[in-house]
């Protein structure tokens, strides 16, 4: 990792600029459901405070569409990170202006301010250099530590670090580029990579990338259904992007041509209609019959990944099985939760992108099980396609 890191700069007494990702699912009374990404910032924060550093947090929630609304304050993260702590969270009104910055210039060694949410303002999606510029003269140094925005060029991510040197990563964003950039470019093998999800169109990319690098490519989820009709098959009502039909033929081509390893699945489980209490059977991927719908992988599928996965070395997982989120449905997608969890115990390095993938080793009970699970969905995927992202690329390099 060329990256210049937190460990590699000296942040004693300074004031410290840290991009974090609170962007955090909230409940309808606007309380914290899941306080991950939170949990994962404390690193970052505790050594900044162990320097006796001063650190202002800055992060987005939500999409206010770029004006003051109430329902996307950071506040309650700052009564959380608090508690966490144990430590006061000052938290500023609004991220720019004269009442934040008095409060920015008011800090004492070893306090804490949190800004209100970036995306208050247009300026920061925008990536505007007035109000980047605004931002960077909050520190002495800065720190990104959110890997879950930085496939995104914003005013906190990528302008800042034009005018405030020198800019690193810090512990959360360290761990996440060093586990993803060794499962591309220096994994022990066999490295078996797990893609899912419902559609072709959101991980085409990754899937290309990955198949020339990975010993075995193991495709499930609802993109599969694609494949199948491309290969002729009887798929019923099961989601399929008809206009990726070509393209899915393209890559049948492309892993024939080349002998590559690649594992559909062979049974499925099907429904009468889209409902956690519709009838159900386990069909072969070959007997869907008129008007069901496939929403799950079956046994002898979750059998075949793990014959492969008690193999590998490296394993990567991103995307589900199954409609997950429906408990009837929900089997395949645990499942390899459960073998991942078994492989990490048994030595091998697991992988596991963020979004639904992430919700569902926590709802499987595994997320702990897991050698790394990504705190960013869209950025763990753009990293695995091989693209740069452009709040690593915008920092300090050793």
């Amino acid at each position: 990792m060329d990256t210049l890191t937190l460990d590699d700069i000296n942040i004693t007494g300074k004031r410290v600029l840290v991009r974090v990702d609170f962007n955090v699912p909230m409940t309808a009374d606007l309380r914290i459901a899941d306080d991950k990404r939170i949990i994962e910032s404390l690193p970052t924060i505790r050594k900044i405070l162990n320097a006796r550093g001063s650190a202002i947090l800055m992060s987005h929630l939500g999409r206010p569409e770029g004006g003051a609304n109430p329902e996307f304050s950071l506040k309650p993260v700052a009564g959380l990170l608090s508690t966490l702590l144990g430590v006061e969270v000052k938290f500023a009104p609004d991220c720019i202006g004269g009442e934040t910055k008095l409060m920015v210039d008011g800090l004492n060694a070893g306090e804490i301010l949190l800004l209100e949410n970036l995306r208050f303002h247009r300026e920061e999606e925008a990536n505007d250099p007035e109000f980047a510029k605004e931002l960077a003269g909050y520190g002495q140094v800065y720190v990104n530590d959110a890997f879950g925005t930085a496939h995104r060029a914003h005013a906190s991510t990528e302008g800042v670090t034009r005018f405030l040197k020198p800019a690193v990563a810090g512990q959360l964003m360290r761990k996440e580029i060093e586990y993803l950039g060794r499962a591309l470019s220096n994994p022990q093998r066999p490295y078996v990579a797990i893609i899912g999800g419902s559609k072709i169109s959101g991980k085409i990319d990754v899937i290309q990338s990955l198949l020339p690098k990975v010993d075995v490519l193991i495709i499930g989820g609802g993109m599969a259904f694609t494949f199948f009709q491309a290969q002729g098959l009887e798929i019923g009502d099961s989601i399929v992007e008809n206009e990726k039909i070509s393209l899915a033929r393209q890559i049948l081509d492309n892993i024939k041509a080349n002998r590559l390893r690649v594992i559909f699945p062979i049974d499925c489980v099907i429904a009468d209609r889209f409902d956690n209490d519709a009838q159900r059977r386990v069909v072969p991927v070959n007997k869907i019959p008129p008007g069901w719908t496939g929403l799950d992988i079956g046994p002898e599928t979750v059998k075949l990944i793990n014959m492969e996965v008690r193999r590998a070395r490296t394993i990567i997982w991103n995307g589900p099985m199954g409609v997950f989120e429906m408990s009837n449905f929900a089997n395949g997608t645990f499942e390899v939760a459960r073998l991942l969890a078994e492989s990490t115990k048994a030595g091998a390095t697991t992988i596991v992108g963020g979004g639904d993938s992430a919700a569902a080793i926590a709802q499987a009970g595994f997320g702990s099980a897991i050698s790394h699970v990504s705190t960013g969905g869209g950025a763990s995927l753009e990293f695995l396609e091989g693209k740069i992202l452009p709040g690593v690329a915008a920092l300090d390099k050793k």
